[in-house]
């Protein structure tokens, strides 16, 4: 049985290290994708996991294909596609560490997954499948997206989502809030942004938290505030969780994927239905979840930065 299985991009990006006289950046290459992210942060923390995806015949796909293994990742249900390249993003930095985006996925094999081509079993044997919007951009991964999504509702499984924004991947907005809607209407379990929150509704934290539940449904909502922390709600309760003092933050790339496989790592060991768990719980989650994006900081990439559960337990208990 594995506690996640996700579908979606998995993906090389290109970090900034420097640039040159002329602004020309040297790059270095780190695996990523958001629910490659979070699975390797559920595999560090306990958890057991599977991924449905595509990559490309190429060397890069390759080295992905090495590195969900090496992460101890189910890899059966990621194809190999000969005819398209692994997606590719080039991120660069402002001065405060935030990053911006170009893609080459036009397209990109992610984007070429088809529903076809799904091995659903590895959805008939999870507690929680995960899913985000990087792969309702375009089609036909959208579709197989949708399908799944309903396949393992009418299975009885959990739903955990995470919008994941990025803009230069949409060529309509208006479309872009249409499928996070969508998105956030099928799920349990939601790790939605400050960003993505004011770009759907522009409201406090606690207003956000307050529509999931009531207009979505959702039962548990953990809205990540980047440098203040998180809030989380669900049961009735509600509360803040900053971010611990002291990081010196190098690159926040996949924080937010990592943020959301340290929450679902803690909530799915207490082995309970959503609808019992504590604040207690909620917070000392949230805690975990804060302490582990915050670590991955301080290194390059996503997956790579997935930092060992000794040191996430030991800056949540200081």
């Amino acid at each position: 049985m594995y506690d996640v299985t996700a579908l979606g991009e998995l993906l090389i990006d290109f970090a900034c290290k420097s640039t040159d006289g002329a602004g020309y950046p040297t790059m270095a290459a780190n695996p990523g994708g958001a629910p490659g992210n979070l699975l390797a942060a559920l595999n560090a923390y306990g958890c057991k996991t599977a991924m449905l995806g595509k990559v490309g015949d190429d060397a890069f796909g390759h080295l992905l294909l090495g590195t969900m293994d090496g992460a101890g990742i189910e890899t059966k249900g990621i194809r190999v596609d000969d005819s398209v390249f692994t997606t590719l993003a080039f991120v660069t930095f402002d001065r405060t560490g935030n990053r911006h985006f170009s893609f080459a996925r036009k397209p990109g094999a992610d984007t070429c997954l088809r529903f076809e081509e799904l091995d659903l079993s590895l959805i008939d044997d999870c507690r929680d499948f995960h899913f985000g919007t990087l792969s309702l951009t375009d089609e036909p991964v959208r579709t197989a997206t949708q399908k799944a999504v309903a396949y393992a509702k009418a299975q009885g499984k959990l739903i955990s989502f995470d919008p994941n924004l990025r803009k230069p991947l949409w060529a309509d907005m208006e479309e872009a809030r249409e499928q996070i809607l969508w998105g956030l209407g099928q799920a349990d379990i939601v790790k939605i942004s400050d960003e993505e929150m004011a770009f759907l509704w522009g409201c406090t934290p606690e207003e956000a938290a307050e529509r999931l539940h009531q207009e979505f449904g959702v039962a548990v909502a953990f809205i990540t505030l980047g440098p203040e922390g998180c809030l989380y709600s669900g049961n009735g309760y509600q509360g803040r969780v900053d971010t611990p003092a002291g990081i010196q933050v190098r690159d926040t790339t996949g924080a937010g994927d990592i943020f959301g496989g340290s929450v679902l790592s803690r909530l799915l060991s207490l082995h309970k239905p959503l609808e019992e768990l504590t604040d207690g719980e909620l917070r000392d989650a949230t805690r975990f979840a804060c302490c582990a994006a915050s670590l991955s900081t301080q290194s390059y990439g996503g997956i790579s930065s997935v930092q060992p559960i000794e040191a996430v337990l030991k800056l949540a208990g200081s």
